[in-house]
C-alpha cells in the first residue's frame, strides 16, 4: 500500500508544526506506516499548491515583489507524480492558536478540500482539525463540509506504542530540502489542564514522556544531520520527566547543536522549590535566545478567575523575575540566554477596558522594575468546539470589546515591545547565526533559528537561506532592522 502524507501544517497551544518547524504529526505517521511494511511519501501543502495553482513552475519574484511563501516549503518530491501513485492520502491539518508566519502559511480546509477534491484516492482527515481549526483568531472555528474524506482518523496512541515506531519515522528529513527545527514531545495534556479556550484537556490527560524516549529521538534525528531542535510538545516543560538529566544527555550526545530551545512553561513550576535548579540547568544546557513561553493570557483576576487560568498575576511576575535573574545575561549569538515571554488572549469571559489596564499595569511594573521580556504575543482568541468557553459565552466578549482591540495591542506594541527591544538589543549588538529568508521588495528578511526567533530587516537583496552576521542598527514594535557585518 502506499500512503502519502500531506502536511498542510499545524499550530496548537502545545506543538508548532508550521515551517521551519516540523512537527510530530506527519513524522509520527510516517514512522507508523514504515513499520508496518508500506511505502511512504511526504508532501507538503506547498508542493500541492505548487501543482494545483502554479502548474508546476516556480519563478523568482521580481525585485519589487514578495517571496511567494505559498510554494516557499517545498519537499524533494514532485506532487503530480507522487499522487498519482498514491492509495491513500493523509491529510494533516489544524491550527488552534493562530500567529503570523514569516515563510509559510497552513492550509485551511476550505483550500484543502478544493485542492484534492478531483483526486481518486482515499483521503483522511487528521491533527488538530479534527477537535476544530481556525487560521485566523477572533473567529469561531472553520465550518467546512467534511464528507470528501473517507475518513476521519486520530493517529494518537499512547507513549509506549509509539516508542516502538517513533525512531522509524525519523528519516522523513530526508524528503525535505531545508532545514528544520525538530519540534519534540515532552508530554501531553496540561498538568493544570483548565483554561476556558484550550484544547488540551479535550484531547488529553496530563502524563509524561519517558526522558530515555526523548533522549533517544534527538540522536536519532542529530545522527541524520538535523541540529535544530525544540522541546516543545508539552503545557510546562518544567514538568517534564526528569528535565535537568534530560538536558545534561542531550547535550553530552549531541555536541555540536546549532539550537536547543524549550517552549511552555507553567509559571507556577518556576517558582516552585526545583525552579530554579531547573531554569539553571536550561540556561546551562540550552543555546541562547530561548524562550520560557508564559501562558499568562491576562493579568486581570477577574478574568484570571471566570476563565480558569493558570496563573495568577503575582505568579507570573515571580517567575519572571526568577527567569531574568539567571537567563538575562548575553549568549554568543547575541541574544540573551533565555527570558520569559508572555501570551496575552482578547476576547475571554469577563474581559472588560479595566482588563487592558490591568495588563498595562503589569507591563510597566515589568518595565520599571528593570525585567526583560524577548517577546509578547497578542491574539484574539479562537472559539474552538467543546471548549469551557464555547459553552460557557463564545463570542460574547469578543465582539463586546473588539472595537478596542487595535488600540490595545498598539499601546502595548509602542510602550512596552518598542522599548523592551531597545533593552534587550542595544543598538550596535553583532546578532550571529542569522539566516536569511525572504524578500520585500529590496528588503531581506532575516531570523535565527529560535523558539521565537527575532525578524531582522536588511536593506537590498541578498542570496537567500544564507548565514550571516548583522549589526543592530534600528528598530519597529517588534523587529529590528540591521546591517550585515560578516
Amino acid at each position: 500500500m502506499h500512503y502519502t502524507i500531506l502536511d498542510c501544517y499545524t499550530d496548537e497551544a502545545s506543538g508548532l508544526g508550521v515551517p521551519p518547524y516540523l512537527g510530530t504529526y506527519p513524522r509520527y505517521i510516517y514512522g507508523q506506516l514504515k513499520k508496518e511494511g508500506h511505502r511512504v511519501s511526504y508532501l507538503t501543502i506547498d508542493d500541492l499548491r505548487l501543482w494545483k495553482r502554479y502548474n508546476g513552475k516556480k519563478r523568482e519574484p521580481k525585485e519589487h515583489e514578495k517571496t511567494n511563501i505559498l510554494i516557499y516549503n517545498l519537499t524533494n518530491n514532485d506532487a503530480e507524480q507522487i499522487l498519482s501513485q498514491t492509495d491513500t492520502l493523509i491529510v494533516i491539518l489544524g491550527v488552534h492558536v493562530p500567529g503570523k508566519y514569516l515563510t509559510a502559511l497552513p492550509g485551511t480546509l476550505r483550500e484543502v478540500i478544493h485542492l484534492i477534491e478531483d483526486l481518486p484516492l482515499k483521503k483522511i482527515l487528521t491533527g488538530p482539525a479534527i477537535f476544530g481549526t481556525q487560521l485566523e483568531g477572533g473567529k469561531s472555528y472553520e465550518k467546512s463540509d467534511l464528507s470528501l474524506f473517507n475518513e476521519i482518523k486520530n493517529y494518537e496512541v499512547s507513549f509506549d506504542e509509539l516508542e516502538k515506531y517513533v525512531l522509524e519515522g525519523v528519516s522523513i528529513i530526508k524528503e525535505i530540502p531545508d532545514k528544520r527545527v525538530i519540534e519534540i514531545e515532552t508530554s501531553r495534556g496540561c498538568n493544570i489542564g483548565k483554561c476556558s479556550f484550550c484544547t488540551e484537556p479535550l484531547k488529553n490527560k496530563f502524563v509524561n514522556r519517558a526522558k530515555e524516549a526523548i533522549v533517544k529521538e534527538v540522536k536519532a534525528y542529530y545522527d541524520l544531520g538535523a541540529r535544530y531542535f525544540r522541546l516543545g510538545k508539552q503545557a510546562d516543560f518544567y514538568s517534564s520527566d526528569r528535565p535537568i538529566e534530560m538536558l545534561k544527555e542531550i547535550r553530552l550526545l549531541c555536541p555540536d547543536l546549532a539550537m536547543l530551545h524549550i517552549d511552555n512553561v507553567n509559571p507556577n513550576s518556576v517558582i516552585k522549590p526545583d525552579g530554579e535548579a531547573i531554569t539553571k540547568a536550561i540556561v546551562d544546557y540550552c543555546t541562547p535566545g530561548n524562550i520560557a513561553a508564559f501562558g499568562v493570557e491576562s493579568f486581570d483576576p477577574a478574568v484570571v478567575k471566570a476563565n480558569l487560568l493558570n496563573t495568577a498575576p503575582a505568579v507570573a511576575m515571580k517567575a519572571i523575575k526568577i527567569i531574568n535573574k539567571y537567563g538575562a545575561e548575553r549568549g554568543t549569538n547575541g541574544l540573551p540566554q533565555y527570558l520569559p515571554g508572555i501570551n496575552i488572549i482578547f476576547g475571554l469571559l469577563n474581559e472588560t477596558k479595566e482588563t487592558h489596564q490591568k495588563n498595562m499595569d503589569a507591563f510597566h511594573q515589568i518595565m520599571n522594575e528593570g525585567l526583560m521580556l524577548r517577546r509578547i504575543n497578542i491574539r484574539q482568541v479562537a472559539i474552538l468546539p467543546d471548549t469551557y468557553l464555547e459553552q460557557h459565552g463564545g463570542m460574547k466578549y469578543l465582539l463586546k470589546n473588539k472595537k478596542y482591540y487595535w488600540k490595545w495591542r498598539n499601546q502595548i506594541r509602542q510602550e512596552v515591545d518598542y522599548p523592551m527591544l531597545q533593552r534587550i538589543l542595544p543598538a550596535g549588538t553583532i546578532i550571529s547565526d542569522v539566516w536569511t529568508e525572504m524578500y520585500d521588495g529590496k528588503t531581506t528578511f532575516c531570523r535565527q533559528m529560535g523558539t521565537y526567533p527575532l525578524v531582522i530587516g536588511v536593506k537590498g537583496r541578498l542570496p537567500l537561506k544564507q548565514k550571516i552576521k548583522v549589526k543592530v542598527t534600528k528598530y519597529m514594535l517588534r523587529s529590528i532592522t540591521g546591517e550585515v557585518v560578516g
